[in-house]
Protein backbone atom coordinates (compact mmCIF):
# COMPACT_ATOMS: atom_id res chain seq x y z
CA UNK A 1 0.00 0.00 0.00
CA UNK A 2 1.62 3.47 -0.70
CA UNK A 3 0.51 5.50 2.20
CA UNK A 4 1.17 8.26 4.52
CA UNK A 5 4.25 6.41 6.01
CA UNK A 6 5.64 5.44 2.61
CA UNK A 7 5.74 8.60 0.91
CA UNK A 8 7.50 9.84 3.74
CA UNK A 9 10.13 7.97 3.35
CA UNK A 10 10.60 8.54 -0.27
CA UNK A 11 10.53 12.37 -0.30
CA UNK A 12 11.91 12.57 -3.82
CA UNK A 13 9.61 10.52 -5.07
CA UNK A 14 6.97 12.30 -7.93
CA UNK A 15 5.00 9.61 -9.54
CA UNK A 16 3.28 6.61 -8.07
CA UNK A 17 2.02 3.61 -10.88
CA UNK A 18 -0.93 1.24 -10.89
CA UNK A 19 -0.17 -1.58 -12.86
CA UNK A 20 -2.28 -4.69 -11.19
CA UNK A 21 -5.46 -3.00 -9.77
CA UNK A 22 -9.13 -2.85 -10.49
CA UNK A 23 -9.03 0.73 -12.17
CA UNK A 24 -9.85 2.15 -9.06
CA UNK A 25 -6.42 2.34 -6.95
CA UNK A 26 -6.95 0.22 -4.06
CA UNK A 27 -3.75 0.05 -2.95
CA UNK A 28 -2.52 3.97 -3.51
CA UNK A 29 -3.38 7.05 -0.93
CA UNK A 30 -3.87 9.14 -3.74
CA UNK A 31 -5.39 12.10 -1.21
CA UNK A 32 -1.72 11.54 0.37
CA UNK A 33 0.04 11.41 -2.83
CA UNK A 34 -1.20 14.77 -3.51
CA UNK A 35 -0.72 16.44 -0.64
CA UNK A 36 3.04 15.75 -1.31
CA UNK A 37 2.88 16.59 -4.89
CA UNK A 38 3.30 12.89 -6.29
CA UNK A 39 0.89 11.84 -9.36
CA UNK A 40 -0.64 8.83 -9.08
CA UNK A 41 -1.65 6.92 -12.45
CA UNK A 42 -3.25 3.17 -13.37
CA UNK A 43 -3.12 2.32 -16.33
CA UNK A 44 -5.16 -1.21 -15.93
CA UNK A 45 -7.55 -0.23 -18.58
CA UNK A 46 -5.15 -1.88 -20.93
CA UNK A 47 -7.76 -4.73 -20.03
CA UNK A 48 -10.65 -2.16 -21.71
CA UNK A 49 -9.36 -2.79 -25.61
CA UNK A 50 -9.85 -6.47 -25.40
CA UNK A 51 -13.22 -6.36 -23.53
CA UNK A 52 -15.07 -3.74 -25.39
CA UNK A 53 -14.33 -5.55 -28.56
CA UNK A 54 -16.17 -8.39 -26.27
CA UNK A 55 -18.90 -6.46 -25.19
CA UNK A 56 -19.58 -5.90 -28.96
CA UNK A 57 -19.41 -10.03 -30.23
CA UNK A 58 -21.96 -10.40 -27.34
CA UNK A 59 -24.21 -7.59 -28.77
CA UNK A 60 -24.36 -9.18 -31.72
CA UNK A 61 -24.38 -12.80 -30.06
CA UNK A 62 -27.47 -11.84 -27.96
CA UNK A 63 -29.42 -9.93 -30.50
CA UNK A 64 -29.01 -13.18 -32.86
CA UNK A 65 -29.92 -15.50 -29.60
CA UNK A 66 -27.21 -17.65 -30.56
CA UNK A 67 -27.30 -19.40 -27.55
CA UNK A 68 -30.18 -20.65 -28.33
CA UNK A 69 -28.83 -21.41 -31.92
CA UNK A 70 -25.85 -23.18 -30.31
CA UNK A 71 -28.10 -25.61 -28.33
CA UNK A 72 -30.01 -26.71 -30.74
CA UNK A 73 -27.00 -27.74 -32.84
CA UNK A 74 -25.77 -29.75 -30.41
CA UNK A 75 -29.02 -31.34 -29.97
CA UNK A 76 -28.83 -32.72 -33.57
CA UNK A 77 -31.50 -30.45 -35.07
CA UNK A 78 -30.33 -29.09 -38.10
CA UNK A 79 -31.41 -25.29 -39.72
CA UNK A 80 -32.05 -22.27 -38.33
CA UNK A 81 -35.54 -21.71 -35.83
CA UNK A 82 -37.61 -18.88 -37.43
CA UNK A 83 -39.97 -19.10 -34.28
CA UNK A 84 -37.45 -17.31 -32.10
CA UNK A 85 -36.91 -13.37 -31.55
CA UNK A 86 -32.78 -13.89 -32.82
CA UNK A 87 -34.59 -14.18 -35.89
CA UNK A 88 -37.21 -11.36 -36.40
CA UNK A 89 -34.88 -8.55 -34.28
CA UNK A 90 -31.59 -9.80 -34.59
CA UNK A 91 -29.29 -7.34 -36.34
CA UNK A 92 -27.74 -4.33 -34.28
CA UNK A 93 -27.62 -2.20 -37.44
CA UNK A 94 -30.44 1.13 -36.41
CA UNK A 95 -30.92 -0.80 -33.41
CA UNK A 96 -31.31 1.54 -30.01
CA UNK A 97 -28.10 0.52 -27.65
CA UNK A 98 -28.40 1.73 -23.89
CA UNK A 99 -25.01 1.20 -22.14
CA UNK A 100 -24.71 1.06 -18.36
CA UNK A 101 -21.00 2.91 -17.57
CA UNK A 102 -19.08 5.00 -19.97
CA UNK A 103 -15.34 5.25 -18.73
CA UNK A 104 -12.54 2.70 -20.78
CA UNK A 105 -14.57 0.24 -21.43
CA UNK A 106 -17.47 1.94 -22.76
CA UNK A 107 -15.93 4.74 -24.55
CA UNK A 108 -14.28 1.78 -27.11
CA UNK A 109 -17.39 0.24 -27.15
CA UNK A 110 -19.20 2.86 -28.64
CA UNK A 111 -16.28 3.60 -31.16
CA UNK A 112 -17.16 -0.09 -32.54
CA UNK A 113 -20.86 0.81 -32.79
CA UNK A 114 -20.44 3.47 -34.96
CA UNK A 115 -20.47 1.61 -38.16
CA UNK A 116 -23.80 -0.15 -36.92
CA UNK A 117 -25.88 3.33 -36.78
CA UNK A 118 -27.29 3.22 -33.66
CA UNK A 119 -28.83 5.29 -31.26
CA UNK A 120 -26.78 5.15 -28.25
CA UNK A 121 -28.34 6.34 -24.46
CA UNK A 122 -26.01 6.46 -21.31
CA UNK A 123 -26.37 5.96 -17.95
CA UNK A 124 -23.15 6.98 -16.12
CA UNK A 125 -23.60 9.60 -12.94
CA UNK A 126 -19.97 10.08 -13.22
CA UNK A 127 -19.53 10.91 -16.78
CA UNK A 128 -18.09 14.83 -18.02
CA UNK A 129 -21.28 16.25 -19.95
CA UNK A 130 -19.09 17.10 -23.09
CA UNK A 131 -18.64 13.44 -23.35
CA UNK A 132 -22.18 13.03 -24.89
CA UNK A 133 -21.66 15.96 -27.23
CA UNK A 134 -18.10 14.03 -28.76
CA UNK A 135 -19.27 11.03 -28.70
CA UNK A 136 -23.60 11.79 -30.31
CA UNK A 137 -25.58 10.08 -27.51
CA UNK A 138 -27.70 10.81 -25.35
CA UNK A 139 -27.05 10.72 -21.52
CA UNK A 140 -29.85 9.97 -19.34
CA UNK A 141 -31.23 7.60 -16.19
CA UNK A 142 -30.96 4.05 -15.51
CA UNK A 143 -34.26 3.50 -16.32
CA UNK A 144 -34.66 5.11 -19.75
CA UNK A 145 -31.47 3.01 -20.64
CA UNK A 146 -33.70 -0.35 -19.83
CA UNK A 147 -37.03 1.15 -20.99
CA UNK A 148 -35.98 2.57 -23.93
CA UNK A 149 -33.10 0.34 -25.66
CA UNK A 150 -33.46 -2.92 -27.99
CA UNK A 151 -30.22 -3.89 -26.39
CA UNK A 152 -29.12 -2.86 -23.11
CA UNK A 153 -25.08 -3.42 -22.24
CA UNK A 154 -23.59 -3.51 -18.99
CA UNK A 155 -20.31 -2.12 -19.09
CA UNK A 156 -19.96 -0.46 -15.72
CA UNK A 157 -17.18 -1.62 -12.74
CA UNK A 158 -18.15 -3.32 -9.51
CA UNK A 159 -18.16 -0.61 -6.36
CA UNK A 160 -20.22 0.19 -3.55
CA UNK A 161 -22.84 2.22 -5.27
CA UNK A 162 -23.31 -0.50 -8.38
CA UNK A 163 -23.32 -3.52 -6.33
CA UNK A 164 -26.78 -5.09 -6.88
CA UNK A 165 -27.39 -1.99 -8.72
CA UNK A 166 -29.54 -3.81 -11.34
CA UNK A 167 -32.61 -5.96 -9.84
CA UNK A 168 -36.17 -6.93 -10.86
CA UNK A 169 -37.27 -3.69 -10.90
CA UNK A 170 -34.77 -3.00 -13.46
CA UNK A 171 -34.51 -6.10 -15.50
CA UNK A 172 -38.62 -5.65 -15.62
CA UNK A 173 -37.93 -2.33 -17.35
CA UNK A 174 -36.28 -4.34 -20.31
CA UNK A 175 -39.15 -4.16 -23.06
CA UNK A 176 -40.07 -7.21 -24.42
CA UNK A 177 -37.53 -8.92 -26.94
CA UNK A 178 -34.55 -6.83 -25.74
CA UNK A 179 -31.70 -8.61 -25.01
CA UNK A 180 -29.24 -7.63 -22.04
CA UNK A 181 -25.54 -8.05 -22.19
CA UNK A 182 -23.27 -8.14 -19.08
CA UNK A 183 -19.09 -8.31 -19.46
CA UNK A 184 -18.22 -6.57 -16.21
CA UNK A 185 -19.00 -7.93 -13.15
CA UNK A 186 -21.87 -10.60 -12.20
CA UNK A 187 -22.60 -9.28 -8.74
CA UNK A 188 -23.99 -5.72 -10.43
CA UNK A 189 -26.84 -7.64 -11.33
CA UNK A 190 -29.62 -9.82 -9.02
CA UNK A 191 -28.60 -13.59 -9.99
CA UNK A 192 -31.87 -14.57 -9.14
CA UNK A 193 -33.77 -11.86 -10.57
CA UNK A 194 -32.04 -12.52 -14.19
CA UNK A 195 -33.24 -15.58 -14.17
CA UNK A 196 -36.53 -15.05 -13.41
CA UNK A 197 -36.64 -12.44 -16.06
CA UNK A 198 -35.21 -14.40 -18.61
CA UNK A 199 -37.53 -17.42 -17.83
CA UNK A 200 -40.51 -15.01 -18.39
CA UNK A 201 -40.76 -16.09 -22.21
CA UNK A 202 -41.06 -12.66 -23.58
CA UNK A 203 -38.30 -13.07 -26.24
CA UNK A 204 -35.77 -11.21 -23.35
CA UNK A 205 -32.36 -13.03 -24.44
CA UNK A 206 -28.88 -12.40 -22.69
CA UNK A 207 -25.33 -13.12 -23.11
CA UNK A 208 -23.19 -12.90 -20.14
CA UNK A 209 -19.39 -13.08 -19.53
CA UNK A 210 -19.98 -12.49 -15.90
CA UNK A 211 -22.06 -13.86 -13.05
CA UNK A 212 -22.76 -14.17 -9.47
CA UNK A 213 -21.14 -16.23 -8.40
CA UNK A 214 -18.36 -17.37 -10.17
CA UNK A 215 -17.87 -20.10 -11.29
CA UNK A 216 -21.20 -20.48 -12.35
CA UNK A 217 -21.74 -24.08 -10.40
CA UNK A 218 -22.49 -26.65 -12.46
CA UNK A 219 -25.98 -27.35 -11.38
CA UNK A 220 -27.02 -23.58 -11.66
CA UNK A 221 -30.14 -23.06 -13.51
CA UNK A 222 -28.47 -19.95 -15.60
CA UNK A 223 -26.31 -22.57 -18.01
CA UNK A 224 -29.64 -24.57 -18.62
CA UNK A 225 -31.85 -21.38 -20.15
CA UNK A 226 -31.75 -21.77 -24.21
CA UNK A 227 -32.23 -18.30 -24.37
CA UNK A 228 -28.69 -17.84 -22.51
CA UNK A 229 -25.35 -17.56 -24.31
CA UNK A 230 -22.43 -18.00 -21.43
CA UNK A 231 -18.82 -17.59 -21.63
CA UNK A 232 -16.31 -17.78 -18.25
CA UNK A 233 -15.12 -14.19 -17.73
CA UNK A 234 -13.13 -13.78 -20.64
CA UNK A 235 -13.28 -10.15 -21.62
CA UNK A 236 -10.45 -9.00 -20.65
CA UNK A 237 -7.71 -11.96 -20.23
CA UNK A 238 -5.86 -12.59 -23.10
CA UNK A 239 -1.81 -12.79 -23.95
CA UNK A 240 -1.73 -9.53 -25.30
CA UNK A 241 -4.00 -7.33 -22.79
CA UNK A 242 -1.62 -8.62 -20.18
CA UNK A 243 1.57 -6.55 -21.31
CA UNK A 244 -0.25 -3.39 -22.34
CA UNK A 245 -0.61 -2.33 -18.80
CA UNK A 246 3.22 -1.97 -18.50
CA UNK A 247 3.88 -0.49 -22.42
CA UNK A 248 1.15 2.13 -21.50
CA UNK A 249 2.34 2.91 -18.01
CA UNK A 250 5.91 3.95 -19.77
CA UNK A 251 4.28 5.85 -22.34
CA UNK A 252 2.44 7.37 -18.80
CA UNK A 253 6.20 7.97 -17.15
CA UNK A 254 7.64 9.17 -20.81
CA UNK A 255 4.84 11.90 -20.68
CA UNK A 256 4.70 12.96 -17.06
CA UNK A 257 8.83 13.20 -17.31
CA UNK A 258 8.73 15.34 -20.02
CA UNK A 259 6.44 17.88 -18.81
CA UNK A 260 2.91 16.65 -20.34
CA UNK A 261 -0.26 16.13 -18.58
CA UNK A 262 -0.83 12.70 -17.75
CA UNK A 263 -3.46 10.52 -19.64
CA UNK A 264 -4.22 8.41 -16.92
CA UNK A 265 -4.19 10.21 -14.06
CA UNK A 266 -6.34 9.40 -10.62
CA UNK A 267 -8.65 12.36 -10.41
CA UNK A 268 -11.38 12.91 -8.09
CA UNK A 269 -13.80 11.43 -10.20
CA UNK A 270 -12.37 8.69 -10.04
CA UNK A 271 -12.25 8.28 -6.17
CA UNK A 272 -15.70 9.24 -5.94
CA UNK A 273 -16.48 6.75 -8.63
CA UNK A 274 -14.37 3.87 -6.42
CA UNK A 275 -16.19 4.73 -2.90
CA UNK A 276 -20.04 4.70 -4.70
CA UNK A 277 -20.37 8.19 -3.83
Amino acid sequence: MVDTALLERAPRLRFVGELEGDRFAARIDVEACRARGVAAGDTTNGSSYPVSEWALAMTLIALRNAGHEFRRMLDGKVGQDRDQPGYFFGELSGKRVGVIGCGHIGRRYLEFLRPFRCEVRVYDPYLAPEVADIYDFIHTSLESVFRESDVVVCLAPLTPRTRGMIGAEQLGWLQPNAAFVNVSRGAIVNSDALVARLKRGDGVRAALDVFDPEPIPAEHEIRRLANVFLTPHIAGSNGESRPRFFSLMVDELERFFHGHHPRYELTDRTLANRRGV
